[in-house]
């Protein structure tokens, strides 16, 4: 197989109203784009077409975009912003553009997309793969890559659950997310300087879809929330259980089975059992600590505040 990347220089900046599809396309030459490619753009050239730049604070911009607090340290702050993304200061950019005014994320990255594919196949006679991407940070990994936050006409996640290896063994959960792998290809040809907003990736014509299919989007790889095992940063993890309000519940998943709030409440120190399957018993005298414990875990007191000698535990219904 083999994989190549051709970024062009000469697309002029980008502004507020301009037709996007005719600036990439002016840079991009005649054989610069066939059937089964996949066109990668920037979202910062996206939001400027689309007119996402804006004046003022950039912090009150990123207050406007932020869904919730994901995790702070310092003056960095980790957020899920309105799109469902959790990146540090929701995505607002300050860079690259006029001092004074930040560029935000295209209002609905995959949208942006299948207008940049039509437009595309109705100009150019191909059908491609456009890929919408931004720059974002990793937990437990240094610096950043470039990810998908946008798409269509391209497979987002490539499922390799059923096969089986050259062992035998059967491959149960393996999905790469393609298109992010493809976003961090382009960015390597790109440069974060080199003022080279377009890429064309060729190579991967399999993972291009028929005309008229856009696709699920590159939303499809956004986890739910509740559904991602990080949530909550460390430290903030802590604040909101502690704090203990109900709309903080579904960062932290649904309601784990009675047997593991029992382990959970034992890894904290605190003696309890089952006392049914949906019921949990444990020591009155860590009474804050099992509350907190309890609510990371999706359960609840139901304590009437009589004087016994054990506290009861329930899971949270939706």
């Amino acid at each position: 197989m083999t994989l190549s990347v051709t970024a062009p220089d000469g697309v002029p900046e980008i502004r507020p109203g301009d037709d996007l599809a005719t600036a990439l396309l002016a840079a991009l030459g005649p054989d610069d784009l066939v059937d089964g490619d996949v066109l990668v753009v920037t979202s910062k050239v996206v939001s400027k077409a689309e007119g996402r730049v804006e004046s003022g604070d950039r912090d009150a911009w990123i207050d406007a975009e932020t869904e919730r607090i994901v995790a702070l340290r310092g003056p960095t702050r980790i957020v899920r912003n309105r799109l469902g993304l959790t990146m540090a200061a929701a995505g607002v950019d300050a860079s690259n553009v006029v001092a004074g005014s930040v560029v935000l994320l295209p209002l609905d990255p995959d949208a942006s997309a299948r207008r940049l594919r039509a437009a595309v196949a109705e100009r150019r006679g191909v059908n491609v793969g456009v890929v919408v991407t931004d720059t974002a940070g990793r937990p437990w990994r240094e610096g950043q890559t470039d990810i998908a936050i946008g798409a269509a006409g391209v497979a987002v996640l490539e499922s390799f659950a059923g096969r089986v290896d050259a062992h035998g063994n059967e491959l149960a959960v393996t999905a790469p997310a393609v298109a992010d792998e493809i976003a961090s290809a382009v960015e390597l040809a790109q440069g974060k300087l080199g003022a080279r907003p377009c890429a064309v990736l060729r190579g991967r014509g399999d993972l291009v879809l028929a005309p008229g299919d856009d696709g699920p989007g590159a939303r499809a790889l956004i986890r739910a929330e509740g559904a991602d095992l990080f949530g909550y940063g460390a430290r903030e993890a802590v604040v909101q259980a502690v704090a203990g309000h109900p709309t903080a519940r579904a960062p932290f998943g649904s309601p784990v089975a009675a047997e593991e709030l029992v382990a959970a409440l034992a890894r904290a120190g605190i003696t309890a059992r089952a006392s049914a399957p949906a019921a949990v018993t444990a020591q009155r005298e860590r009474r804050a600590a099992a509350d907190i414990v309890a609510f990371a875990h999706g359960w609840e007191s139901t304590d009437t505040g009589d004087l016994g000698t054990d506290l009861q535990f329930r899971p949270v219904t939706p």
